[in-house]
């Protein structure tokens, strides 16, 4: 039995869906904990492609769970329109569950949302513009929907019509847009609360039942450490926690239940929206690999700011998650590179610096220290063992391995399940992962040559 968390490691969009979907196989459930439809997972598998935004990419084996646990904000159009085209490809969702404690994002979240970022001019945040920040903010204000709330239509229209006559308010007079009408912004709710009523459930209280029968739960975080509310590059961060920490609060988990922490990073650094990023690359080096690694937003379709590895924000992400291992992502990306920069630490101002510093302002001007490596030039597509890598990729992934000082157990080298290198087992393999960070066990080659 094994209980994991999978986070990303970077600024989201490192994978993390083809990862989660992987080491579903050996989960009887797994669980989103955080964030919203500001999230998406992309899941091919054959010659089908599945892009989910709010279910949990487990959903493609049948027999397993998927709960959307409370820290997630649930958009029920944008829900149910997964649900429809899940039906529409042959995938059942008779066993995805929702939280009733999870917070709705309204209409009124979406227009303050938008016009607030549009407000904001040149210190605009890159928000996806989906209403997240807004229902967060509720929540904590303690005037938010629940998904409890829409069960009960009393309840829904004496929450309602206190809460859009109060929204409505703010965008008529601050942002000059029409009103609400209170009456179709309840019904619309009342008639997705009856299609969400089969699925709702007390989450906290179904994993703790899976967890005290020993059966094996996957849960899933959504974007990156470095968009963590408290962890990232505030002020450039999403609303909820991604950190492998927030698995506990988004699924009503104690931290003591918590086997290994999963981390997954691409062999590349992408950043969406704004923000300080040291080894962005711009021009056509930057755009080769945008191109290559098909680089746009899964939620909004824009276009990714792409740059070169950075074990900087690399080893922040091991000491907040307390990462295991890593899954590495996308190295068939840098196959046509003769050389390859590994930013090893930064320079601020002539200062050395190697820890990821918490000020924006100050990581807005650090400068990449690189490592440079040479490439290898020719395709690892086909891929499917550390034997098969070519010579420079194999040290590539060793050098890697060696600045994070954590152990890489997966590489993947395309968007199908089969173009997967698995080194260890991370959920039922051995605890080498634990043990090579505190430098005692086997080291990474070690495994590597036991394999």
């Amino acid at each position: 039995m094994a209980n994991v968390v999978v986070i990303g490691a970077q600024w989201g969009d490192e994978g993390k869906g083809k990862i989660t979907d992987l080491l579903s196989r050996s989960a009887d459930v797994v669980v989103r904990y955080q964030g919203g439809v500001n999230a998406g997972h992309t899941v091919v598998v054959q010659d089908q492609t599945f892009k989910l935004h709010l279910i949990p990419s487990g959903i493609l084996y049948p027999n397993t769970e998927c709960i959307i646990g409370s820290g997630t904000v649930i958009d029920p159009k944008v829900l149910l329109g997964e649900v429809d085209q899940l039906h529409e490809l042959g995938v059942s969702t008779d066993h995805l569950y929702i939280s009733e404690t999870a917070h709705v994002t309204m209409p009124y979240h979406r227009l303050i949302d938008k016009a607030a970022e549009e407000r904001r001019g040149s210190h605009r945040l890159g928000t996806t513009g989906r209403g997240i920040g807004p229902t967060y903010a509720d929540k904590s204000e303690r005037t938010g929907i629940r998904i409890v709330d829409l069960m009960s239509p009393d309840s829904l229209r004496r929450q309602l019509e206190w809460t859009i006559n109060y929204k409505n308010a703010i965008l008529e007079k601050l942002y000059d847009l029409p009103p609400l009408d209170a009456e179709e912004v309840i019904q619309e709710y009342l008639g997705y609360a009856e299609r969400l009523r089969p699925h709702v459930i007390d989450s906290s209280l179904q994993i703790a039942d899976a967890v005290q029968k020993r059966r094996n739960v996957l849960f899933e975080g959504a974007q990156g450490t470095l968009l963590d509310l408290d962890h990232g590059t505030y002020p450039y961060v999403t609303s909820s926690n991604p950190v492998a920490g927030g698995a506990c609060i988004g699924a009503g988990v104690g931290p003591t239940i918590i086997d290994r922490v999963i981390g997954v990073a691409k062999a590349y650094t992408t950043r969406v929206g704004e923000g300080p990023f040291p080894t962005e690359l711009h021009g056509d080096l930057g755009q080769l690999l945008g191109d290559r690694g098909a680089e746009f937003g899964t939620t909004t379709g824009r276009p990714r700011r792409c740059g070169w590895f950075d074990a900087v924000i690399g080893r922040y992400a091991v000491r907040i998650n307390g990462l295991d291992c890593l899954a590495i992502t996308k190295l068939d990306v840098l196959d046509e590179l003769d050389e390859i920069n590994v930013c090893v630490a930064y320079d601020m101002n002539g200062k050395r610096v190697n820890d990821f510093p918490t000020s924006a302002h100050i990581f807005a001007q650090c400068q990449p220290i690189y490592k440079t490596l040479p490439g290898w030039q020719q395709s690892t597509a086909h891929c499917r063992s550390l034997n098969d890598l070519p010579s420079q990729a194999l040290d590539y992934l060793k050098f890697l391995a060696e600045l994070m000082e954590v152990p890489i157990a997966i590489v993947s080298l395309g968007a199908s399940r089969d173009q997967t290198i698995i080194v260890e087992d991370p959920i039922h393999g051995p605890k080498r992962a634990l043990l090579y960070a505190n430098g005692e066990g086997e080291s990474w080659e070690q495994s590597i040559a036991g394999n």
